[in-house]
C-alpha cells in the first residue's frame, strides 16, 4: 500500500547515502571527543535519541530538495485544491498527501521531546513555520509551493506531538522500577527504529 511512498524515499536514500553516511560520522566523532573533553557521562538512551534525530534531520532535508522528475506540479495557493485532486488511496494520494503528514510526524515528536513543549500552540507555530520556509525555499531550486504540503506537514507536527504528549503520561505513571536507565534505554532504541521504518 504504500509502496509509491517508499519507493521515493529509496531513491532519495540511494541518491544521497554517501553524504548521509559522512555527517553521521563526523557528527559522531565529534559528540563523543566532545564528552570526553568535557568529562560528560555518556548516556545512552539521550545518545541514542540525538543520533536518531539527526538522521531524520538530514533524511528531512534530503526529501525537501530532491527533485522528483517523475512527477509535474504547479504551485498552489488554494488550500485543499490538491488534496481533493487525489483518488483515496491511489498512489498519489499515498506518496503526496499520506508522505507529508508521515515526513513531519518524528518532527512534532523530536520538538516537543526538546523542547518540552507541554502546550500545542507551540509545535503549532514551530511546525507552520518550519513548513513555510521549505516550501517557499522550495521555489529557488526548483520545485514548487504547495500551501496544501503546508497543511499536511502541520498535520504530521501535531500527530508527533500528541503522541509525545500520550508517550510522557504513560511513562510518568508507570511504577518507579520502569524509569530505569535500561528501561530508558530500550524506549530509545525502539523510538531509533520507528523512525528508521518511517523513513525507509
Amino acid at each position: 500500500m504504500l509502496s509509491p511512498l517508499s519507493n521515493t524515499i529509496r531513491e532519495v536514500m540511494r541518491l544521497t547515502w554517501p553524504t548521509m553516511f559522512i555527517s553521521l560520522v563526523i557528527l559522531i566523532f565529534f559528540r563523543i571527543t566532545y564528552l570526553y573533553k568535557n568529562k560528560m557521562p555518556f548516556v545512552f538512551y539521550k545518545e541514542v535519541l540525538m543520533l536518531s534525530f539527526v538522521i531524520y534531520i538530514l533524511c528531512l532535508f534530503q526529501m525537501v530538495t530532491f527533485r522528483d522528475v517523475s512527477t509535474f506540479s504547479r504551485n498552489n495557493f488554494v488550500l485543499f485544491k490538491e488534496i481533493l485532486r487525489y483518488n483515496w488511496g491511489s498512489p498519489l494520494f499515498i506518496k503526496n498527501v499520506l508522505g507529508n503528514i508521515l515526513m513531519f510526524l518524528p518532527y512534532g515528536f523530536y520538538m516537543s521531546y526538546y523542547l518540552k513543549l507541554k502546550k500545542i500552540p507551540g509545535i503549532l507555530v514551530l511546525t507552520l513555520a518550519t513548513s513555510t520556509l521549505i516550501e517557499t525555499m522550495q521555489l529557488s531550486i526548483g520545485r514548487c509551493f504547495d500551501v496544501d504540503d503546508i497543511l499536511l506537514n502541520v498535520i504530521g507536527g501535531l500527530i508527533g506531538y500528541g503522541i509525545y504528549v500520550v508517550f510522557m503520561r504513560t511513562f510518568q505513571k508507570l511504577p518507579k522500577i520502569f524509569h530505569s536507565s535500561w528501561l530508558r534505554n530500550v524506549l530509545a532504541i525502539i523510538i531509533f527504529i520507528g523512525t528508521i521504518c518511517i523513513l525507509l
